[in-house]
């Protein structure tokens, strides 16, 4: 399905010390033991047990009220004409860092499993362009709270600035984790230099900031233990679009980023695509390691309620919700060389978007709520 915006581990002795940290804080305590060495049988069972006993939200009660946290009227729908969150993020001295290892170069599709592992990893993009100051769309997020679903939130830069308090209780909040998604939602094959440099370590410095200035409140003190779960600093990064090229790509993997795509889109940013449609994508698409990307950011129109529809049923199958560092650390990430939503190349379109999306796919005639309107489908379909 078209994207419209977009906006495992073998732990080897090459795999950076910083890199290790931040991926086992996020992977939970159980993935220290497989660091260094191949990952041992059963592993998968204990990191299971781990997880759901390591799930401390302490931090998230001490300084946040369920009210605080709930959805409220108007934060969904971007506002255009909003540019005081355009400037780059101030200048900082990042948190240390190592260049990914070879073995992990590349972009991350979706992970191998061992047999019998039925784990999946919900990804939102909350991305934001100049111009504007993107949603917040509160409905995902408390209906993921409240059936205990993990999920990785890619967030941009600016989005990160324009929306502080909710990026404290995301970054609060055990069940998520926070990844890069680029600093203005540009696409990195059309840059160059600083203004590349910018779109990945921009977002880094605007998580290091909200992270440094939220140590400091009263809450965040009388809860140090909780705190030092918060990691310090992202360590995984979604591009814009989905759409990269070989330079853009080392760029990101020699910031100590992982590059983290997906194999079931949901098509969420159309707004012909139904609930329905996009749940039946879910239920289609999803197989053990899996990555899904939707949105958050007021651009996934149906999404809301389109995961009550989904995650029910994923979970009668025997499926298990983890974040993507979780689900790396459980198994062999399958990496490909470029960037892409279905097929190598179907995003390179966006280098210009004046004509992306432009295109008009012949209609088909929808089938249960499987296909939106317009007939094409975010999963690819194998031929009779």
């Amino acid at each position: 399905m078209r994207q419209k915006w977009a906006c495992w581990f073998d732990f080897s002795k090459a795999a950076s010390a910083s890199l290790l940290a931040a991926l086992a804080m996020r992977a939970g305590a159980a993935a220290l033991a497989c660091m260094a060495v191949a990952l041992p049988a059963g592993w998968a069972q204990a990191q299971a047990a781990d997880g759901a006993a390591s799930r401390d939200t302490r931090l998230l009660q001490s300084c946040f009220t369920p009210a605080d946290l709930a959805a409220k009227g108007g934060e969904k729908a971007p506002r255009k004409g909003q540019r005081g969150f355009d400037g780059p993020e101030p200048a900082r001295t990042l948190r240390p860092y190592a260049p990914v290892p070879g073995h992990l170069r590349g972009a991350i599709r979706r992970v191998k499993l061992p047999p019998g592992q039925k784990l999946v990893a919900l990804t939102l993009d909350l991305c934001e362009q100049p111009g504007e100051i993107a949603g917040y769309d509160g409905a995902i997020i408390d209906y993921l709270r409240k059936e205990g679903v993990k999920a990785t939130l890619f967030i941009g830069g600016k989005w990160l600035r324009s929306h502080e308090t909710r990026a404290r209780q995301l970054i609060a909040d055990p069940l998520f984790e926070i990844a890069n998604h680029a600093a203005a939602h540009r696409n990195l094959r059309l840059l160059t230099g600083k203004r590349l440099r910018e779109e990945i370590e921009g977002p880094q410095r605007a998580y290091e900031a909200v992270h440094e200035s939220f140590a400091k409140a009263q809450c965040v003190r009388s809860q140090t233990q909780a705190w030092t779960s918060v990691p310090q600093r992202m360590a995984l990064f979604r591009f814009p679009f989905g759409a990269c090229n070989k330079a853009s790509l080392d760029a990101v993997n020699n910031a100590g980023l992982l590059a983290i795509q997906w194999d079931v889109s949901t098509g969420d940013p159309w707004p012909g695509q139904s609930a329905k449609a996009i749940a039946a994508e879910i239920l289609r698409g999803t197989r053990p390691g899996s990555i899904v990307i939707g949105h958050a950011n007021g651009r996934g129109f149906n999404t809301a309620a389109a995961l009550p529809l989904a995650i029910p049923k994923l979970k009668a199958q025997g499926y298990r919700f983890v974040t993507v560092s979780e689900l790396l650390a459980a198994g062999e990430p399958e990496i490909v060389s470029s960037c892409y939503n279905l097929k190598p190349g179907d995003t390179d379109r966006y280098d210009n978007l004046a004509t992306a999306f432009r295109r008009k796919l012949p209609k088909r005639p929808a089938a249960d709520g499987a296909k939106g309107a317009g007939g094409w489908s975010a999963t690819v379909k194998k031929k009779p």
